[in-house]
């Protein structure tokens, strides 16, 4: 009889334990978070921390897989998934979807912010119209981190912005469709998963982009010359559905924030960091990397003054109040 009493409470016991792991596993909530971005890019990077941070703050409660290299969505894609549910966050660059809103787009108008000082200026400034223009899509902003200041890939000398006319350019967004519209090249939109092969196979042969995306892509396979010309610092922005942000505990949530608010420190950080690193990485590759000469900046100069008026019609008021901020910092 003791016996018995003793095999049947062991058994109970493990009944319990079963009972118990079954159900912190059921109370376990999980994350997709899609990246357009390579695995080594310190975007993703940042993600697998932020990520990595989530689940360690909230004791596993909370547990995001990123998907790097637009292996779950196409980068055009993922904010609309993320706005539909099928996946729970997402990191885009955020100027892909200027044409749905000009806000979206403050951070790639040329020569407006040239340095990552002035662009985290511009993006404290343009915040709350950004985190207003997604809270309406059902979304919420956690954290934006800045690429590499943009430069101009070619296989040739340019002395002017009319040796860029003709170019097959790539354009990713409306503002560098714009950039090739006003030069005379001829815009060819391509990602930065596509890019390598677009490449590859002649479809690009000129293009305005990071040091980043350049050694991202092993550009120096392709092309010869980089011009430094520091025309803008875009961001990529990382934001989750509003309805599975709510759906967790409080605790939960300001995990989520404080490990956002965290991504966002180091992101920047990282930025200014690997930009040297990036343009060493060219040079070693046998890329010329150039100071543009006073005739392609006035040049440039005069493509930005153009954009910027464009911008500021297209963003109306909300354009008018973010400028004014800007100028006042």
């Amino acid at each position: 009889m003791r016996k018995m009493l003793s095999t049947l409470v062991r058994s109970g016991l493990a009944g319990a334990a079963l009972l118990a792991a079954s159900g912190a596993a059921f109370a376990q909530t999980a994350w997709v978070l899609p990246s357009a971005y390579p695995p080594a890019n310190y975007h993703v990077e940042n993600l697998m921390q932020f990520a990595k941070d989530v689940e360690t703050a909230t004791g596993g409660k909370l547990k995001i897989t990123v998907h790097p290299s637009a292996s779950l969505f196409k980068a055009p894609d993922i904010k609309r998934a993320v706005q539909t549910g099928q996946a729970q966050a997402g990191e885009v660059l955020i100027s892909l979807h200027e044409n749905e809103n000009p806000v979206f787009g403050i951070d790639v108008v040329p020569f407006l912010a040239t340095s990552f000082d002035a662009s985290k200026k511009l993006y404290a400034a343009s915040r709350p119209a950004i985190e207003k223009a997604l809270d309406a899509q059902g979304l919420k902003l956690l954290y934006a981190t800045p690429w590499p200041p943009q430069g101009i890939f070619t296989k040739k000398d340019v002395n002017s912005t009319a040796d860029l006319k003709g170019l097959k350019w790539r354009a990713y967004n409306v503002g560098t469709s714009r950039i090739a519209d006003l030069v005379g090249a001829q815009p060819v939109t391509v990602q930065a998963a596509e890019l390598p092969q677009a490449l590859a196979t002649g479809v690009v042969d000129g293009l305005m982009t990071s040091s980043a995306t350049g050694v991202d892509s092993k550009i120096w396979e392709s092309l010869t010359h980089y011009y430094d010309t520091q025309a803008w610092i875009p961001k990529n922005v990382i934001f989750v559905n509003k309805a599975a942000f709510a759906g967790l505990d409080p605790a939960v949530q300001k995990a989520v924030t404080d490990a956002a608010a965290a991504a966002e420190t180091r992101g920047w950080a990282l930025g200014a960091e690997k930009t040297a690193a990036y343009m060493e990485t060219l040079k070693k590759n046998g890329m010329k990397v150039l100071e543009p000469n006073a005739d392609l900046k006035k040049g440039l100069a005069d493509v930005g003054a153009k954009l910027t008026e464009d911008w500021s019609k297209k963003a109306g008021a909300d354009g008018a109040v973010i400028l004014d901020a800007y100028k006042k910092m």
